[in-house]
């Protein structure tokens, strides 16, 4: 998929580097949210986040916004686990008719852990894998029910 980043996204990823000596490979801004979402290379979590979160409390003091960060992955559950973490995602589904990812959960109360706050966690994952692998994410479901 192809992503094109501005100038604000190439400074943040820039900061990033700089402040943690671990890689982003993306950067979204969201504006609904007034937060910053990292797309971190595989295996440099650790860097980012720094030894009890304080990397990305420096982070978020340089840049005045709130700061998240999601591993990359090759594969698209591999890439919605890491997104929805720390609800546990089951399975995934790919609705034929609608061409949306609907996400299976283990149990009722992980639905909203996944969906987040005000549906943030579920605007990340819509926003990461639009950009990422071209596709729409749909519903969340605890395991045993569709729609």
């Amino acid at each position: 998929m192809e992503r094109t980043l501005g100038f604000k996204e190439r400074r943040y990823i820039e900061e990033i580097r700089i402040l943690t000596k671990s890689t982003a490979l993306d950067c979204v801004i969201d504006e609904k949210f007034d937060r910053i979402i990292y797309v971190i290379k595989t295996g440099d979590m650790g860097y980012a986040i720094g030894k009890k979160g304080d990397n990305i409390r420096r982070l978020q003091n340089v840049l005045g916004r709130k700061v998240e960060m999601v591993e990359s992955a090759e594969k698209l559950e591999d890439f919605l686990a890491n997104i929805f973490k720390p609800a546990k995602i089951l399975r995934i589904q790919i609705d034929t008719e609608t061409n949306k990812i609907n996400t299976f959960v283990a149990t009722r109360s992980e639905v909203g852990i996944a969906i987040g706050k005000g549906g943030c966690t579920i605007e990340k994952a819509r926003a990461l894998v639009r950009r990422f692998f071209g596709m729409e994410v749909g519903e969340v479901f605890p395991e045993g029910e569709e729609s």
